[in-house]
């Protein structure tokens, strides 16, 4: 089938979820019905945030109004609430990425903090100099810089997985790459800049032939993709809340037991103690010696009504409407003059990247915001994919559950408006 075929029949296909169904979600965003600069709200920046549900708010919101009390420490009533809440929510998370058990789930304040406490707990101890610790071309900076943080710490070294034209993972580099001094390979489930989706079973399948654990950022998977730890057998997995439905500064790490049994914590404080001297102090169990102090009671609890929301819909029928929009703009954009897609794989979820001939990727954003258009301009804290491609930035479109074919022709509607300001 020729280019043009293609995106003839993505144009004239039905829609993979039936627009009612859609139409239902987005009333469950308030946000959504927001206006920008006299135009009704087309959000189209999910990667780095999502909207939230009414849900979720209102979880949010009823703690402060009724359970407001710190967990654990409390024989009161209030504080048993919380506490049985707050634990309800790690349950919902151990469910979600099918765990074996509760104790494998700490609540940090994202996936950056998760990535650094295994960075700081898991491998600092462990490095020594000449040691190599592996991850990809296609990262975001939080899977690049505590690694290089903590090669410098150890005189370890940093070896990368490079990608190719298309935005793939190469395969067969990374198996030139892992080794005998490998000690962790840590990627991206789903690339935040490209929609990448690298063959993460095959990864792992092979670091640990090699007896390598591995780290998975799925920062943009979670909410995406039906993500099965069990099935997938990694070490480490990572996620951020506010990435799906959920509140910002909550996130959670999940490790097998026996791993994060044998790391010291990476912060000292109160709850991650079970006895404290002056001579020395014994840590709590797991999971608490890794969530030191108050935590973020409200977030973990709204995370869990945000993943009590997904589940309800289905990752499914989320994941078959976010590739229905991506092929469709992709469809739309086909032959659109001066417009590039950047990042072109074969397995791609809900990111469309591009640029536009003549055009700096901020003014894209710009003019779009002043059509109600929020999309987002730059590097995706993802600089050297960009530099990969020999850009300074992209203009990213990204997809969440209650977007639509309508957001999708607003968009190329204002790339046009866009193209027709800055090319002759």
């Amino acid at each position: 089938m020729s280019t043009f075929d293609s995106a003839w029949s993505q144009l004239n296909a039905p829609p993979a979820v039936a627009a009612t169904a859609v139409s239902d979600w987005r009333a469950d965003f308030p946000l959504l019905r927001e206006s920008v600069h006299g135009h009704p709200l087309v959000y189209l920046d999910n990667a780095a945030t999502t909207q939230k549900p009414q849900a979720v708010i209102d979880a949010e919101v009823a703690y402060y109004l009724h359970d407001n009390a710190n967990v654990h420490r409390g024989v009161h009533a209030l504080s048993q609430r919380a506490t049985d809440a707050y634990e309800a929510a790690r349950c919902k998370v151990c469910a979600f990425l099918n765990a074996a058990g509760t104790q494998e789930i700490v609540f940090v304040r994202g996936t950056t903090e998760a990535i650094n406490l295994v960075a700081q707990s898991y491998a600092r101890p462990r490095l020594h100099a000449g040691d190599e610790i592996l991850i990809s071309a296609l990262e975001h900076h939080s899977n690049i810089v505590p690694w290089q943080m903590v090669c410098q710490q150890t005189g370890a070294l940093l070896r990368v997985v490079p990608i190719n034209d298309a935005g793939e993972f190469e395969f067969d580099a990374y198996v030139g790459l892992l080794n005998a001094r490998t000690r962790l390979v840590a990627v991206s489930h789903l690339s935040n800049a490209l929609g990448s989706i690298p063959p993460v079973a095959r990864i792992i399948a092979l670091a640990h032939a090699h007896g390598v654990p591995v780290l998975l950022d799925g920062a943009q998977a979670a909410a995406h993709l039906g993500v099965d730890v069990g099935a997938l057998d990694c070490d480490f997995y990572a996620f951020s809340g506010h990435k799906i439905y959920g509140p910002t500064g909550v996130g959670v790490l999940y490790g097998k037991a026996a791993l994060l049994d044998a790391m010291p914590p990476y912060q000292g404080g109160g709850d991650m103690i079970r006895a404290v001297t002056f001579a020395k102090t014994e840590y709590n169990e797991l999971p608490y010696k890794f969530e030191a102090g108050t935590p973020n009671i409200a977030g973990a609890i709204a995370l869990g009504a945000a993943l009590d929301y997904v589940a309800a819909i289905g990752l499914p029928a989320i994941a078959a409407h976010e590739h229905d929009l991506l092929q469709y703009a992709r469809a739309l954009l086909a032959d659109f003059p001066g417009l590039h897609i950047i990042g072109q794989a074969q397995h791609k979820a809900s990111i469309l990247s591009l640029t536009l001939d003549g055009v700096h990727p901020h003014d894209i954003g710009t003019i779009l915001d002043r059509h109600g258009i929020a999309i987002r301009a730059g590097h995706h804290c993802a600089m050297p994919v960009m530099q990969r491609y020999g850009i300074a930035g992209t203009a990213r479109a990204s997809f969440a559950l209650y977007n639509t074919r309508q957001d999708v022709e607003a968009l190329v509607a204002g790339l046009h408006i866009v193209a027709e300001m800055f090319q002759p």
